[in-house]
């Protein structure tokens, strides 16, 4: 391996300036702001700002609507985790088992990645409007009567579809280029053996695919914990009746319409320690079954 040497030492740091300013800006800056004011409470008028240590973490702690957040991030997180890589790698699977047109079959499904969350929750609000939906007069042959404006079962589907939705597409490409890397020797040979398809898939293709599917669960959590604010916020802004009001628009709101500074910003806090926690958790146990 052939190494560089920079004759001016100043170089390097110049090159990575760019980089280091936007990672001090954008993310060591407003995390160090976070902290400050989670210790911090203001008065009603903003004027005043008081030390109040860990009362804003205990007074969260105490807090009926914040645990039911709480408790509403854990179901929206796993189920859009599932829905997004469950349907993800069965479009992958499909993909790979076709021999003609398939890169026009991939540049369709990877479309929807490049729709903006709230553009996509719009979308799906639009179909399942109870008014001037098409997925309601469906579901109303069948005998459902949809509304996720008073329905709480109906107002999570909807987010987690249009959560899921808009991810399907990034779990796709991995899934596609995991699939593709696997030796079609290996599938040969348990099919000449007289293995099934679905014994292939399960006994040979998933578990060389845990890599991939191992990186994928991670980003997918994250994303359901942190990107899917607007999707929320485009569709059902947290009801009905906190139904869907997960812990990242819940901080949103308690800091931006509720002005509790101190409050949001413990929020943010604890958001951010319970997602490096699930990180870390995840690459200690999870990775241990990963095979490389």
């Amino acid at each position: 391996m052939k190494r560089t040497i920079f004759s001016n030492q100043l170089l390097p740091w110049l090159l990575l300036a760019p980089q280091l300013a936007i990672t001090f800006i954008f993310f060591l800056w407003p995390a160090a702001q976070a902290i400050r004011h989670s210790v911090l409470r203001q008065d009603a008028f903003g004027i005043n700002t008081n030390f109040v240590g860990l009362a804003n973490f205990r007074a969260l702690m105490n807090s009926a609507q914040y645990l039911n957040s709480l408790q509403v991030t854990v179901v929206f997180a796993i189920s859009v985790t599932l829905l997004s890589m469950g349907f993800s790698l069965l479009l992958a699977v499909a993909v790979d088992r076709m021999i003609r047109s398939t890169s026009v079959y991939t540049t369709l499904l990877v479309w929807p990645y490049a729709v903006a969350p709230a553009v996509a929750g719009i979308l799906w609000w639009f179909i399942f409007n109870p008014t001037i939906g098409v997925m309601p007069y469906v579901l109303d042959v069948v005998g459902y009567n949809w509304n996720h404006m008073t329905s709480k079962t109906d107002a999570m589907i909807l987010v987690v579809i249009a959560s899921a939705w808009k991810q399907i597409s990034y779990n796709f490409l991995f899934f596609v280029a995991g699939l593709q890397s696997i030796p079609a020797s290996l599938r040969e040979a348990a099919a000449i053996d007289g293995a099934g398809p679905v014994r292939r898939f399960f006994d040979i293709t998933f578990p060389l695919l845990s890599p991939t599917t191992f990186f994928l669960m991670v980003v997918n959590i994250v994303y359901a914990m942190f990107d899917t604010f607007a999707v929320i916020d485009a569709t059902t802004e947290g009801g009905p009746a906190q139904a869907t009001n997960i812990l990242v628009y819940k901080v949103y709101f308690d800091g931006f319409v509720g002005q509790n500074m101190g409050s949001s910003a413990a929020q943010s806090v604890i958001l951010m320690l319970i997602v490096i926690a699930l990180t870390a958790i995840q690459f200690r146990y999870v990775e241990k079954k990963v095979a490389y």
